[in-house]
């Protein structure tokens, strides 16, 4: 049997691939780095819409990133609805994903740990 996916979510797994590429495109700021969008979770009435993103490199932090990002947002959805077919485009909020920094964190905990258990005498 075929899983069935919500509206939403192919709605967000579309918006998350146009607005990657116009992240890429649109916002060519060395400043900024390169911004990642790990994904973007739909209203159920359309009306709103988060988007995830993370960074690499880049001369801001991640607050800086985000308020760049939210001062672009009426920009990159103006784009966004001439890019997608959709009686409503939804307002972009954007939010860091720390869910990378917390997965390398316990990541390496995880290796240390290990490390600190292989050199103890049994």
């Amino acid at each position: 049997m075929a899983r069935e996916f919500k509206r939403t979510d192919r709605v967000g797994s579309q918006m998350q691939k146009e607005l990657g590429e116009l992240i890429r495109t649109r916002l060519e700021s060395s400043r900024l780095g390169m911004i990642t969008i790990q994904e973007v979770r739909v209203a159920r009435d359309f009306s709103h819409a988060k988007v995830y993103f993370t960074t690499l490199g880049g001369q801001l932090d991640e607050k800086q990133t985000e308020k760049a990002l939210k001062e672009a947002a009426p920009a990159l959805r103006h784009e966004l609805a001439r890019r997608v077919r959709m009686r409503t485009i939804p307002q972009l909020h954007f939010v860091h994903d720390e869910s990378v920094g917390r997965g390398a964190s316990l990541s390496s905990l995880i290796e240390e740990a290990v490390a600190r258990d292989s050199h103890k005498p049994e």
